[in-house]
């Protein structure tokens, strides 16, 4: 255990760890649509090593049930009441990279997609807040932290601390991370009393209703022990009114209790030296071969084989939240007076999707759309090309640019939340910086941005110190972990 850990625990009259248990709507590998699932699946082993005993708790979707049925040890099962339903709950246990995890099982609720959608949504994960409270007690396990996550886990605070008064699980310390604030979990109220039988009296602006609706991420941050986000600049962007959403007051209300803490990415997954996806392996001391790999991306992708031309690439949902509506804005402009060549890999709004279909027969050679997801393929991106593109509108973490900069792809982001915390932009008076970045959310100034790192581009000298400080970057969970470590630490 760490010296500093020791110490902060002796302050506290402990000499043990805190037990922490993560509840989770996603885990990778089991289930995954976005970073959350990455965060969850790979932060309980970053804890481990520091010796902190972390589980995981999510529920039994069918896409786990499908691959992992076999593996699974069942538990026990019990029936919870859903207001007036009487449900099923089957407590099953998987230990998946030496990390247990309990999944929570019922046909009705997770026979299907993660995320319903709508009213079905709320209907999945109001049971699955009741199923992990009535679960708690009956755990081979005894956990002192719940780590929440996100709208659909953000009641489990405000349950706890209203309808479980004098259990043990009224007694726990919960933590809420806010993945994703554009996210809340907003119905009606009768809804709520419908499904979690919650009382008249916290239906006001003190607890959680906001705008005339029930806000179910509103809920959390007014109950939970402790409130953070995924990264420092993000934690600081959600306590205005641009960026929080409406919840700008409750996260104001809570400043002393609201942090910030970066993301990470697994580096045994995302590495050069070791990639199975890419078809040659190099490090930043040696880079011979992110040139095979520009090779091979531009002939599996239709790009003509010019290595002397700058290769700028996106992996995103092509959405206005990343920014999509800049660079239609000038693609065209970029394309028509740069030597450069463009590739795309990503889904999203149809209008984008199509406007880069046509794009790329306008640019045959130099552009290409794959309109659609690879895992495989991302690794290649990230290893081929040159410059990676992230113009957010807002990003509250943001793992592209870091997996960018492990391959020595350099980053083009705008500053707002972790892409702020994350890439340094280049100076050119000191040679320090690991990337380039633009303040306002303005398309003709990302282009500006863009035209300088192309420039910079033609000169080896610096493209050589740009990406060693890139690839040098430490963007691995350990830090987090540590992060998140003292964080359990304090709320005991």
């Amino acid at each position: 255990m760490k010296r500093e850990f020791r110490d902060m625990l002796k302050e506290r009259g402990r000499e043990e760890l805190p037990q922490v248990l993560l509840v989770s709507a996603e885990c990778a590998p089991l289930s995954k649509t976005g970073g959350l699932a990455d965060v969850v699946g790979t932060l309980p082993k970053a804890l481990k090593k520091l010796g902190v005993e972390a589980r995981v708790i999510t529920p039994y979707h069918r896409v786990i049930k499908d691959k992992y049925f076999g593996q699974t040890e069942h538990m026990f099962y019990f029936y919870t009441e859903l207001g007036w339903r009487r449900e099923y709950v089957g407590i099953e246990k998987l230990i998946l990279d030496g990390v247990t995890i309990y999944l929570v099982d019922n046909e009705r609720f997770f026979n299907d997609r993660i995320y319903r959608g709508d009213r079905a949504e709320l209907e999945q994960y109001a049971f699955f807040t009741r199923a992990v409270l009535d679960a708690i007690p009956n755990l081979d396990f005894v956990p002192e932290v719940i780590h929440c996550n996100d709208w659909h886990t953000a009641m489990v605070p405000m349950i706890a601390r209203t309808q479980y008064r004098g259990c043990m699980q009224e007694g726990l310390r919960y933590l809420l991370t806010i993945h994703n604030i554009a996210y809340q979990g907003k119905c009606g109220f009768a809804q709520v009393q419908d499904l979690l039988s919650v009382e008249d009296k916290y239906y006001t602006p003190e607890f959680m209703e906001l705008h005339g609706c029930a806000n179910f991420l509103k809920a959390g941050c007014v109950f939970a022990d402790r409130i953070n986000t995924v990264s420092p600049s993000y934690a600081r962007e959600i306590m205005t009114p641009y960026y929080a959403e409406g919840l700008d007051g409750i996260l104001n209300a809570r400043a002393a209790q609201l942090s910030g803490i970066i993301n990470g990415i697994d580096k045994a997954v995302f590495n050069p030296h070791s990639d199975k996806s890419i078809p040659a392996h190099y490090d930043r001391g040696h880079l011979r071969g992110k040139a095979v790999c520009k090779a091979a991306l531009q002939e599996r992708m239709g790009l003509a084989q010019r290595p002397e031309v700058p290769l700028v690439a996106m992996v995103t949902r092509m959405t206005e939240q990343k920014g999509f509506d800049l660079v239609t804005a000038v693609l065209d402009e970029m394309m028509s007076h740069e030597d450069m060549q463009f590739m795309l890999l990503g889904t999203g709004d149809a209008r984008f999707e199509n406007f880069m279909r046509e794009a790329e027969g306008r640019y045959k050679g130099r552009l290409c759309a794959y309109i659609g997801y690879s895992e495989e393929l991302s690794h290649l991106v990230y290893a081929g090309s040159d410059f990676f593109l992230m113009p957010s509108r807002f990003e509250p973490c943001g793992l592209s640019q870091m997996i960018a900069m492990r391959y020595g792809s350099i980053p083009i982001v705008r500053e707002t939340g972790g892409l702020r915390d994350t890439v340094i932009p280049y100076n050119q008076f000191t040679g320090e910086g690991n990337g380039f970045s633009f303040a306002n959310f303005d398309a003709w100034e990302m282009l500006a941005v863009v035209r300088t790192a192309l420039r910079c581009y033609g000169n080896k000298e610096i493209m050589q110190g740009l990406i060693n400080r890139a690839m040098q970057a430490d963007f691995g969970f350990a830090l987090s972990a540590q992060e998140y470590a003292r964080l359990y630490i304090w709320m005991l």
